[in-house]
């Protein structure tokens, strides 16, 4: 048999045990502008299945939390409407990373270092299982998506795109 590679303790992870979520690790190379979509090849699972976790700020600089697919992008003009702000973008890294308090590409919504409101793309919430960031570069952590509501209280919404579509 096989030993389990040790992965180190995150807020994030820290913050699942905390709450008695059951979650499984998976580690993986990291590389720069991997993201899902490499996370997803390297450990054989499917695109859609894993979650990005984006940092977004509306007009007034308010920092949110955007759960989507990894095969998809987020309309911000359907988001801006559904959240009912006047637009939303994503945040630069060096102020994304100072709300969430994680390493851009190591984002997880959960331990962030700022509470900030959690949007989550409706179809997710229909997956049996997701992977999702585990608080660093090159670490997924599986959970059931329902625990991101009951955790976060994300709000479910319908902003994906296609990648590559326009409307962003």
């Amino acid at each position: 048999m096989a030993r389990r590679k040790h992965v180190s303790e995150t807020p994030a992870t820290a913050f699942l045990r905390a709450h008695g979520v059951a979650f499984t690790e998976h580690a993986y190379e990291w590389i720069e502008h991997g993201g899902a979509q490499h996370s997803a090849e390297v450990l054989g699972l499917d695109p859609h299945t894993v979650v990005k976790t984006l940092v977004m700020e509306d007009e007034a600089a308010r920092p949110l939390i955007v759960l989507m697919h990894g095969d998809r992008t987020v309309s911000t003009k359907n988001l801006a409407r559904q959240i009912d702000v006047k637009s939303v973008a994503p945040c630069r890294p060096e102020v994304a990373s100072r709300h969430s308090g994680y390493q851009v590409g190591g984002t997880s919504p959960f331990g962030t270092r700022r509470s900030m409101p959690v949007y989550i793309e409706q179809t997710i919430l229909a997956l049996p299982r997701i992977a999702i960031n585990g608080g660093r570069r090159g670490l997924l952590v599986g959970i059931d998506p329902q625990e991101c509501v009951r955790l976060l209280q994300a709000r479910p919404v319908q902003c994906a795109l296609a990648m590559g579509a326009a409307g962003g």
